[in-house]
């Protein structure tokens, strides 16, 4: 509701709202920022140091840390984003400013007397599940071998938990601050209450763009102007070869010693044996023991006399004597054991009390001689035998490949014909085919043949040690901006695009000057000559665009737009311009009674609390005082994105 009163009113909370709460993200938050602090004078010099906060010197290590990690999680719902591409997009510049902005805070906490000591930096190293062993407790093998993994040491780990604590100190308190009056919180409500009648008009960029070519020195300039939007991605070719048990082959049938050692071992699994399923009420003395038997029988059912008493009887079994005996007691085991089918035991004491007992099912099965066992210990065995087999298969492959062996000899081994995919990307897609996508048994080793080497194939286990996949992968293209030769027809049409869009912004210009000299949006629009999509009449409550979710970007503007009003709007991806005309607004009404005002009032609290953050950070940054050092930072771009700096 109110994040979308703020998608109209474009108020940015920025990176101190995810500060407020550091301490409680887990360590995937921790490890991505912080790393290598070194303290110093102040002042930049030398191209190290990206910037200086107060005293501490921020490196460009540090800012590669922080930069890559945030690369990595963009990766986990963009597989195919590349390193160019997310520092286009501002990558690289939104985690400088938010090492900066950690940074500061946890500067300011520090001069002003806060602490973050040892025991309380332990405090918070106990909650993080990958630090804990398999009971659950903190394991200091487990920490040490995330550390190793991220190539972290103890000492970065401790000095990045104890600045989410100074964050933690600082911002939590100002989040919650906000206390708001109910006639503020009204006002907000009344909005989603209001009715606005208006026209929007499309202006699509196809109806103004070109239909012939540029030229070779335009479509060369465009082209240069615009590397970044024509970045492919990294292709991978995978070979694979998959296979199960069917590999193995035909296995020798368990011979008779295998099966008489296997009867031996298991011979009272063989005996004879008896087991009763019945009917169990408990009780804690033997006076209401008897009178539940004394119901039962007279003729009652022994749960039907339980449940007039407030209990319950259970189901028990089935189970043997010994099992019972274990659970209950001798006495109890032996009579349930002497009763006949149907009958109900005599109150016997037990481990938990009286025990009433109704026998309903006797299972009594004779003794199988081993002639009698052996089909059953034979299949047994068997299956016994290909599982070993198989993991003596794969151990002997992976033994293979980590002695410099390769697929193909494996697949030749295993008389298996080896597959190879056509170049895909990282998101499981094949490589300019729009619809075409990995065979789905390539899905569980997708990621980890994106991360391997060329001409080093692995073995992974995709079916609960029942069904391998052996994979390499060849023919890696690393990601680059394509050659205008190659991509010609796609350099074209995103020129067409690109001088449609500014050519629809111009008509969206003319538009709005002939209204402004009072012709109507109809008449004005139809003066131009391009072919554009009639006006659209839009009458409309704002609440019902806020069920919607995800609202278009012409419909925010009409929803935050004076009466009486017009204004131009770009869409998304230079598809073009909309002209926006709002006519009139209908104010909405919110009694002090509607649930509307209550939830109203607390998410103006919270997202109150979220701008008090967002103004401390910056007047935090202020006072400790940064000094950026833009020189230093071009340099890292260049060198994560393998550009020559300029």
């Amino acid at each position: 509701m109110i994040q979308f009163f703020r998608s109209f009113m474009s108020s940015k909370i920025g990176v101190a709202v995810m500060l407020a709460f550091l301490a409680l993200i887990a360590f995937a938050f921790a490890s991505s920022d912080v790393a290598n602090t070194s303290l110093g004078t102040t002042g930049i010099s030398g191209g190290d140091r990206v910037a200086v906060v107060g005293g501490q010197r921020i490196t460009a290590t540090e800012l590669s840390t922080a930069a890559s990690n945030a690369f990595e999680q963009a990766r986990q719902t963009n597989p195919t984003l590349t390193m160019q591409a997310f520092v286009a997009q501002g990558g690289l510049g939104q985690a400088l400013d938010g090492l900066l902005s950690r940074t500061a805070v946890a500067e300011f906490a520090r001069r002003h007397g806060l602490r973050a000591g040892t025991r309380l930096v332990d405090s918070e190293l106990l909650k993080i599940p990958a630090f804990q062993g398999a009971d659950g407790r903190f394991s200091r093998e487990a920490f040490n071998a995330v550390l190793q993994q991220r190539q972290m040491t103890e000492a970065v780990v401790r000095q990045d938990f104890a600045a989410n604590l100074y964050a933690q100190q600082l911002l939590t308190p100002i989040g919650l601050s906000p206390v708001l009056p109910v006639s503020f919180a009204e006002r907000y409500a009344a909005l989603l209450k209001e009715r606005r009648r208006g026209v929007v008009v499309a202006l699509p960029s196809e109806a103004f763009a070109p239909t012939g070519d540029p030229s070779a020195a335009d479509l060369q300039a465009f082209y240069q102007a615009n590397r970044d939007r024509f970045i492919r991605p990294e292709r991978r070719v995978i070979r694979y070869v998959q296979f199960g048990e069917e590999a193995l082959g035909t296995l020798p049938a368990p011979t008779a010693a295998q099966i008489a050692e296997r009867y031996a071992r298991d011979r009272a699994q063989y005996a004879a044996s008896e087991s009763r399923t019945f009917t169990q009420l408990v009780v804690p003395t033997q006076a209401a023991a008897q009178a539940i038997a004394q119901e039962v029988r007279g003729g009652a059912s022994l749960s039907a006399a339980a449940e007039a008493k407030g209990l319950r009887a259970v189901t028990v079994g089935p189970v043997t004597q010994a099992q019972l005996t274990t659970s209950a007691s001798a006495a109890v085991a032996q009579a349930a054991f002497r009763a006949a089918q149907g009958a109900l035991t005599a109150p016997t004491r037990g481990g938990l009390g009286w025990y009433v007992i109704r026998i309903d099912a006797i299972d009594r099965r004779p003794a199988r001689t081993i002639d009698q066992a052996r089909g059953e210990i034979a299949a047994a065995l068997a299956t016994e035998q290909r599982a070993t087999a198989l993991a003596d298969l794969t151990a002997r492959i992976e033994d293979e490949f980590d002695g410099g062996g390769s697929l193909a000899d494996v697949a030749r081994e295993l008389k298996l014909t080896l597959a190879s995919t056509a170049p895909a990307t990282a998101d499981g897609r094949l490589y300019g085919q729009a619809t075409a996508t990995l065979p789905p048994q390539l899905g569980p080793v997708l990621r980890t043949a994106f991360e391997m080497e060329e001409g080093e194939p692995q073995l992974a286990d995709v079916g609960d040690g029942r069904n391998f996949i052996a994979f390499d992968v060849t023919e890696i293209t690393p990601s680059a901006v394509a050659p205008l030769a190659e991509i010609r027809d796609d350099a074209v049409g995103a020129w067409r695009a690109e001088r449609g869009a500014a050519a629809a912004q111009a008509a969206a210009d003319r538009i709005l000057a002939r209204m402004a000299r009072g012709t109507p949006l109809a008449q004005a629009v139809s003066a131009e000559t391009a072919s554009v999509p009639a006006p659209e009449r839009i009458d409309a409550l704002r609440e019902d665009l806020a069920r919607q979710g995800r609202v278009p970007p012409q419909l925010a503007l009409f929803f935050s737009m004076a009466a009486r009003t017009a204004k131009k709007l770009e869409a998304p991806g230079q598809a073009g311009w909309f002209v926006v005309q709002l006519e009139n607004i209908e104010p909405g009404r919110v009694t002090r009674g509607d649930p509307l005002l209550t939830a109203t009032l607390e998410q103006l609290s919270t997202v109150t609390g979220d701008e008090y953050i967002e103004q401390f950070v910056r007047a935090v940054e202020q006072d400790v005082g940064i000094e950026r050092n833009p020189e230093a930072v071009e340099a890292l771009e260049a060198q994560l994105t393998g550009r020559a700096a300029s």
